[in-house]
């Protein structure tokens, strides 16, 4: 049953601050870890999330994989050869995956490597919301939105305008924490972005297409890893005169919750506190169809 594998190469990683220990018999387990988490440090000091990423040679590219949950239990699967399992209880996670698979970091990361320790996160540390972030002066604000409302644009914008970056699309709460060592935006955002000419367009492994930006290539944009959220803002890009129009708490809260997924009652119950909370904070709807229009906009919230 593999139990007794070796599993000689350890790394200790720090994602979104908190500790996770990951133990893998595979350099390139290795390599993509650290190109996900490679330069965050520790933090949040507490107990550490452990993984376990098992490399066989038979086996092809993992296929899109189903996720399941059962009480405490969390499966990833693709095939016999590529599926992970989870204890969200004990914060402890393993997969096997194919040699092919290791070797193709963004699928390894995007279904297997990443999800892994995000679940795990999101069971005692963290409240993960679909939402870019951006700063001024160290006073947050959530960008919120479906999918292609314009999250990342407008964030990317804001970071060009002076504003701090602190996540593109997606933000732990505990406070506002991101991932701002880069922004993932829309194929066509040169024409927006001029100085993205010449960064490579690449399908990511949910077929979307996009232009991956590493933010130190701008020396220009400030970055943070945590803020303090003070405003929320639903993002309603379309024609029309640009404006805000407050929302109510309620709404609030249900737009968050309604995008999250289900773990159970217990993280359910918790997840509702903090979207509880969240909720009481200044928000409104932003209706723009022009950049520039909703970046005068919350400059003046």
């Amino acid at each position: 049953m593999w139990h007794d594998v070796e599993l000689p190469l350890a790394g200790t990683y720090y994602p979104l601050g908190f500790r996770v220990t990951l133990r893998t018999n595979s350099q390139e387990v290795q390599a993509a870890a650290a190109e996900s988490w490679g330069w965050y440090g520790l933090e949040f000091d507490r107990p550490p999330v452990e993984v376990r990423i098992i490399v066989r040679e038979q086996g092809d590219l993992a296929p899109e994989p189903a996720f399941l949950t059962q009480g405490h239990l969390l499966t990833i699967v693709s095939d016999r050869d590529n599926f992970a399992s989870a204890d969200l209880r004990a914060l402890f996670s393993y997969a096997f995956v194919s040699a092919r698979t290791a070797a193709d970091h963004a699928w390894l990361r995007w279904f297997f490597l990443e999800p892994m320790v995000y679940f795990l996160l999101a069971q005692s540390y963290t409240t993960p919301v679909h939402a870019a972030c951006v700063a001024k002066e160290g006073r947050g604000i959530l960008l919120s939105g479906l999918s292609g409302a314009g999250k990342s644009t407008l964030a990317f914008a804001c970071a060009r305008a002076g504003w701090t970056f602190v996540a593109d699309d997606a933000t732990a709460l505990r406070i506002a924490i991101g991932k701002p060592h880069q922004a993932r935006v829309r194929d066509d955002a040169p024409r927006l972005f001029p100085e993205l000419e010449g960064f490579c367009t690449s399908a990511r492994p949910n077929g979307k297409l996009s232009i991956e930006i590493p933010l130190d290539a701008f020396a220009h944009i400030q970055t943070a890893l945590h803020c303090r959220i003070e405003t929320i803002v639903f993002l309603d890009r379309r024609p029309g005169t640009p404006g805000l129009q407050n929302v109510p708490a309620e709404e609030v809260a249900a737009a968050f919750l309604a995008d999250m997924p289900s773990y159970g009652d217990e993280v359910r119950a918790r997840n509702e506190r903090v979207v509880g909370r969240l909720s009481q904070l200044p928000a409104y709807r932003l209706r723009y169809e022009r950049l520039a229009d909703a970046l005068q906009l919350l400059e003046g919230l």
